[in-house]
C-alpha cells in the first residue's frame, strides 16, 4: 500500500428503527463492489430504545483500523438533523453534512426536558458546516411520493451519492448492492427511493440544487 494511500471516511447516523446499520451494509456492499477494501465499525445498543445509532465506514486501501477520528470524517449521512449535529466533532473542515430535515423528537423533549428546535438546529449545521458543504434532503416530500417513511434510508444513500459524499461510490454501485441485497418483497420499493433522492436535495448555498 502506496504510503499517500487514504481512505473515504464516512459516518452514517440516526436513531433506532431508521435502517443506519442497512444504510452501512449498503454502502459498504457498494464499494465491494467496486473492488474497494472497506471496513466497518457500528453502535446499535441503544436501538431498541431510539437512541443514537451510528456507523463508521472507511473505503479504501488508506482505511487501517475501522474507526474514524475525530476531525477526520470526509462526510456525515444523517437520517436525523439532531443526529448530524451529535457527529459533527468528526467532520473533518471542508467535510460534507447530508441530512434529513425531519426530526425524531426525543421522549426527554416531551417530559420536561429540553425542547427540540429544529430551526436552532438547521440554523447551527449551516453555520458549522459551510454554504455549499450542507445538503438537506426533503423528508416530508419523498415520504409523500413513495408513500412510506421505512426508507428513507435508501433515500438519502441516493442523495448522498449525487451530492458526491460517498466518494468514488455511485447510485449505479448502491442498485446494484440494493438489488444483490434487499428482498424482492421491497426491491421495487427501494430502488424508487434510490433514484427519488434526485431533486431532493438542497445545498445550504441558495439557488444550488442536486
Amino acid at each position: 500500500m502506496s504510503e499517500t494511500a487514504r481512505s473515504t471516511d464516512i459516518i452514517l447516523a440516526g436513531v433506532g428503527g431508521q435502517g443506519a446499520v442497512l444504510a452501512s451494509k449498503l454502502l459498504a456492499r457498494a464499494a465491494m463492489g467496486r473492488g474497494l477494501p472497506v471496513r466497518t465499525a457500528e453502535t446499535i445498543g441503544m436501538a431498541q430504545r431510539g437512541g443514537s445509532v451510528f456507523s463508521h465506514v472507511r473505503l479504501g486501501e488508506g482505511a487501517r483500523s475501522p474507526l474514524i477520528g475525530r476531525g477526520r470524517a470526509d462526510a456525515i449521512v444523517a437520517f436525523e438533523p439532531a443526529e448530524a449535529v451529535r457527529q459533527l466533532p468528526f467532520l473533518r473542515p471542508g467535510g460534507m453534512v447530508v441530512t434529513s430535515d425531519a426530526p425524531v423528537v426525543p421522549v426527554s423533549a416531551a417530559t420536561g426536558g429540553p425542547a427540540y428546535d429544529l430551526p436552532a438546529i438547521m440554523g447551527y449545521l449551516r453555520e458549522r458546516v459551510g454554504a455549499g458543504s450542507l445538503a438537506v434532503v426533503d423528508a416530508a416530500a419523498a415520504e409523500a411520493e413513495l408513500g412510506t417513511a421505512r426508507v428513507l434510508n435508501v433515500v438519502l444513500l441516493g442523495a448522498a451519492a449525487r451530492a458526491g459524499a460517498l466518494g468514488p461510490v455511485t447510485v449505479d454501485d448502491l442498485e446494484a448492492a440494493v438489488r444483490a441485497t434487499v428482498s424482492p418483497r421491497f426491491l421495487d420499493l427501494d430502488l424508487l427511493a434510490l433514484h427519488r433522492a434526485k431533486g431532493t436535495v438542497t445545498f445550504a448555498r441558495a439557488g444550488v440544487q442536486k
